[in-house]
């Protein structure tokens, strides 16, 4: 009979993110699912570029990779720190709200206001969002699944309320409001290094800070997590906001791209950001997870989008493959997590 394995301290192996933090391996089995569900995205990542690079002509050139991470940067803002969400035992479903009522805020400011202002007003606005949300799941207790969904519905309906339906469009300082989305430095766009720098602070802080420890002792046991003294109320909000935040600046830098605020640009986003988490890795049942993971499901995605249209393949078969993609990983999860 093979002995039990214990389950391994916070923060076990650099490269994990904790992932094993809360997860107790019973059998053989259910560790070699656990390593498939932390490493065999890099696995499923390589052989998609692979496959790509001889099926797909121009698909392996500099400018088309880079094009990949500059088209998937704003989702990937917004997954990166979805990703700490998640870990925590939550979801945040009004994601794609709080970005489409972000860029909106924005192009109204600055339209009414200044477009000097269009950034820091739209950043505390999605923050506010995002307390909001906190607040009701961690005060008031309500389940965050149910939450978000309402709020996502409130935002998305306070967003369409401003435009009426139409696209908010500075004018005066436009060069200005487009300047973060549409530009640079050294061929690399700024929105591509906002996405890797969100990216490796995402991760330090959930690798080698208390706050991230926090994190995922509260998604692998709240209750335990409460009784060493973890303030989980503070925790959940701050995720929350986090999440906010990070929305808002994805939809300014959204808005900028455009040069205009749109109601309309939420829903994409939103199911796009969580399949990238899901496909990363990042459990569901919370506790278990790592940014950087979520950063390759972010890149899979993309080149999967990038790959069939480079080769001519139908657009319904990204569906159906990225669902299959998700479906796998989470049942891989889901019997991790059972054994």
């Amino acid at each position: 009979m093979t002995a039990p394995l214990t389950q391994s301290s916070p923060g076990a192996g650099p490269g994990t993110g904790g992932a094993n933090y809360q997860r107790q391996v019973t059998t053989r089995r259910g560790l070699r699912l656990q390593h498939i569900q932390d490493y065999g995205i890099v696995a499923l990542g390589i052989l998609l570029f692979v496959y790509f690079s001889f099926t797909a002509e121009h698909f392996f050139t500099g400018v088309n990779l880079l094009n990949i991470v500059y088209q998937n940067s704003v989702v990937g803002i917004v997954a990166c720190v979805l990703t700490i969400t998640i870990i925590s035992g939550n979801f945040d479903l009004s994601v794609g709200a709080m970005f489409a009522l972000s860029g909106v805020i924005a192009a109204w400011v600055g339209v009414n206001w200044s477009v000097w202002l269009s950034l820091p007003v739209a950043l505390i606005a999605a923050t506010a969002m995002g307390l909001g949300n906190g607040v009701i799941v961690a005060k008031l207790r309500v389940d965050p699944f149910l939450t978000t969904l309402s709020t996502a519905l409130i935002f998305g309906g306070i967003a369409l309320g401003i435009t009426g339906g139409f696209l908010i469009k500075p004018k005066e300082g436009a060069d200005v409001f487009t300047f973060l989305g549409q530009s640079g430095v050294v061929g690399i766009s700024y929105s591509t290094l906002i996405f890797v720098a969100v990216a490796a602070v995402s991760q330090f802080v959930l690798s080698f800070t208390k706050f991230g420890r926090r994190i995922y002792a509260l998604g692998g046991n709240s209750v335990a997590a409460r009784l060493s003294g973890v303030k989980i109320q503070g925790l959940v909000i701050a995720t929350f906001a986090l999440t906010g935040l990070a929305s808002g600046l994805a939809g300014f830098l959204d808005a900028s791209f455009t040069g205009t605020g749109s109601a309309s640009v939420g829903p994409e986003l939103a199911l796009t950001a969580i399949s990238a988490v899901a496909l990363g890795g990042t459990s569901i049942f919370g506790g278990s997870g790592a940014v950087w993971r979520t950063v390759v499901g972010v890149l899979i995605l993309g080149m999967l989008s990038n790959g069939f249209d480079l080769a001519g393949l139908p657009d319904y078969w990204q569906d159906v493959v990225k669902g299959a993609l998700i479906v796998g990983v989470i049942s891989i999860q889901a019997a991790a997590k059972g054994r």
